[in-house]
């Protein structure tokens, strides 16, 4: 329509600054690296606020969810970061690690509930959210046990979680830009909107 104004997706942008950001930070719960300054600025800015960025843009489209989502995993981040920051300047004591380990419980439960919100939107999407639910459940149970074998697990699970997100960032990005499906999402037909998580507009089948 004559100046209509046309919105661009935010979605690959939240969902890569969430999705990079995991698999770097769960390297680390691996077992493989250090925590680091690496690790931490992409926290800040790429895990944090980059989703923050695209959930105000969210807002714009009127898409409930993806503000909800992008925006609370944007704060998480930041929250997290700030945990690990505030207690190196001296500014506050850290927490105890079954205090922590409720932090990363009441963020799976929460998880839980948002997955329950993707039922009837795209498989790729649901998978993330039931990855994610699952690596902040191992996570807790980690710092309620002190076990370093359910931590090294949780690591394995969110570079798999991870590494979801960034495929469906990409997949969002390439089919868009195509005009078709190349990388398939697992469409749920009956959930088409005009919504960025579900369906993409106008998409034409690959022959």
């Amino acid at each position: 329509m004559k100046g209509q104004q046309l919105l661009a997706n935010p979605a690959p942008l939240g969902l890569l600054g969430f999705g990079m950001t995991t698999i770097l930070l769960n390297i680390h719960n691996a077992g493989f690296f250090p925590l680091d300054s690496m690790i931490l600025a992409m926290g800040l800015f790429y895990g944090g606020i980059a989703q923050i960025i695209a959930g105000i843009m969210e807002f714009k489209k009127g898409n409930t969810f993806g503000l909800t989502a992008f925006a609370s995993y944007g704060h998480f981040w930041l929250t997290l970061v700030a945990l690990i920051l505030m207690p190196r300047f001296g500014w506050i004591e850290a927490p105890s690690a079954t205090f922590m380990g409720w932090y990363l419980a009441l963020w799976g439960v929460f998880t839980l509930f948002m997955w329950v919100g993707t039922f009837g939107k795209n498989r790729a999407l649901q998978s993330i959210f039931l990855t994610l639910t699952v690596l902040f459940a191992l996570l807790a149970l980690r710092d309620w046990t002190g076990s370093a074998l359910i931590g090294t697990i949780a690591g394995y699970e969110g570079i798999f979680c991870g590494a979801l997100a960034m495929y469906l960032a990409v997949a969002e990005v390439i089919n868009e830009t195509r005009g078709y499906e190349v990388l398939p999402i697992g469409v749920v037909t009956l959930a088409r909107s005009s919504h960025p998580y579900a369906v993409i507009p106008e998409v034409k089948t690959a022959s």
